[in-house]
């Protein structure tokens, strides 16, 4: 083949640190759209993103270019920032937790998991953070030591 040709989907999840309540109504959407901008200049553009005032679910299509670790990195970092300016919340103790839980996802699956994202507030009405995390671990039959996934 002459070119190299990739489509990695992914379901991104991660949180405020300590799950502190630092995303208001207010800001949530211009959040998201900033996100969104980060997600494009690393040539993996997001589908949707949404949360709630504790966390973050995207889906993005994943660069050939870069890792997963790498575009986390960049949008944790970069939001971290916005977050804490004029723009943002001006929250200066504003931090994402460390880690991440990322899920691959089947073009067939697309548009469910945008419905499913695009939906978050009324799935937290139901349901914890926590117990939707699980939920998701135990779908994509992953493993977990509780013990060192909350922080």
């Amino acid at each position: 083949m002459a070119q190299s040709l990739v489509k990695n989907l992914i379901h991104l999840v991660y949180s405020t640190k300590h799950r502190r309540l630092w995303i208001p109504d207010d800001i949530r959407e211009q959040l998201f759209a900033y996100q969104c901008g980060i997600y494009k200049n690393w040539d993996s553009p997001a589908f949707v993103i949404g949360g709630t005032e504790d966390h973050i679910h995207a889906l993005f299509s994943l660069s050939k270019n870069y890792p997963l670790k790498k575009i986390v990195e960049e949008v944790k970092k970069s939001s971290s920032k916005w977050m804490k300016t004029h723009d943002g919340t001006r929250n200066s103790d504003f931090q994402w937790q460390a880690g991440y839980a990322g899920f691959s996802v089947s073009q067939s699956y697309l548009e469910e998991v945008k419905k499913y994202i695009e939906l978050q507030a009324d799935h937290h009405h139901r349901m914890t953070f926590e117990d939707e995390l699980r939920a998701l671990f135990r779908r994509h039959g992953m493993e977990i030591d509780e013990q060192y996934l909350w922080d």
